[in-house]
């Protein structure tokens, strides 16, 4: 399963913890990250991350035009909802193209939680069945 990694400035120290504490379950994955988060994660477990530029600089675009390839199956994007960024046009943008593809999206560690567990069950081998397969 391709996954993104997607954190803001105030969330980063949280997703490196929570790629920590699943790497075990993350390393049988292809993910994908946005440069500052990518690095700070890699840096932090040795999990192999395909980095695109940072969410400023158009990371979050660029995951984006992946999700609308139907070439990523989960985004994790931890949020700061109390210091709303100037990229949050990119992640509502995101979110949205997330709903249009039917893409599990987890906006905190809850979430994100619940998805990697039915990642480790298996219960998220449902895109063959909305991809018609």
């Amino acid at each position: 399963m391709n996954i993104a990694l997607i954190a803001h400035d105030a969330r980063k120290e949280l997703m490196v913890q929570f790629c920590i504490a699943y790497s075990g379950i993350l390393k049988h994955h292809r993910l994908f990250a946005t440069g500052v988060t990518g690095k700070l994660i890699t840096d932090a477990t040795g999990l192999v991350i395909s980095s695109f530029l940072s969410g400023k600089q158009g990371g979050t675009q660029q995951i984006a035009s992946r999700i609308s390839c139907n070439e990523i199956d989960l985004v994790l994007l931890f949020r700061d909802p109390l210091n709303p960024k100037s990229s949050e046009v990119d992640e509502k943008t995101l979110m949205g193209l997330c709903d249009v593809h039917n893409i599990p999206v987890a906006t905190n560690i809850a979430t994100a939680e619940m998805l990697i567990h039915g990642l480790e069950r298996g219960d998220l081998d449902w895109r063959d069945i909305v991809r018609g397969k």
